[in-house]
């Protein structure tokens, strides 16, 4: 028994020393090359922080710019929407008016996973005669 636990005692001992070892060959960076890093990486932050701010007002304008009223867009325009082919479009046209656009799904114009792909895409407005 205590030839085991010293067995075990000298192979941590042995990785322990290992891994100290392999530790000491790392360098350290020069001082100066930490501070422009550092000045490079806080202009890098700001410079990608504008980005998403950026990109989120495009995405932003492109989606309100793509709805597609439902109740008078033409073919070519449905099927310019993702997930909105030849067939859903002719289906969609031949069911018109629609008084809201979950009358897509009610009413088994497209089944409900499409129907979740496009319900932020279209809109129904109401058609006054």
């Amino acid at each position: 028994m205590k030839i085991l636990a010293k067995t075990a005692l000298f192979v941590a001992s042995l990785l322990l020393s290992a891994g100290i070892g392999f530790a000491a060959d790392v360098k350290a960076p020069a001082p100066g090359a930490v501070k422009a890093a550092g000045e490079s990486a806080k202009t890098d932050a700001k410079a990608s922080a504008t980005a998403v701010k950026d990109s989120a007002k495009s995405k932003a304008a492109d989606a309100k710019a793509k709805i597609v009223d439902i109740n008078s867009a033409t073919e070519a325009e449905l099927k310019a929407i993702p997930g909105i082919g030849d067939v859903y479009a002719a289906k969609i046209i031949a069911g018109r008016p629609y008084a809201n656009k979950t009358q897509l799904k009610s009413r088994k114009i497209v089944p409900s996973n499409v129907y979740e792909q496009v319900k932020d895409l279209v809109i129904a407005k109401v058609i006054k005669k």
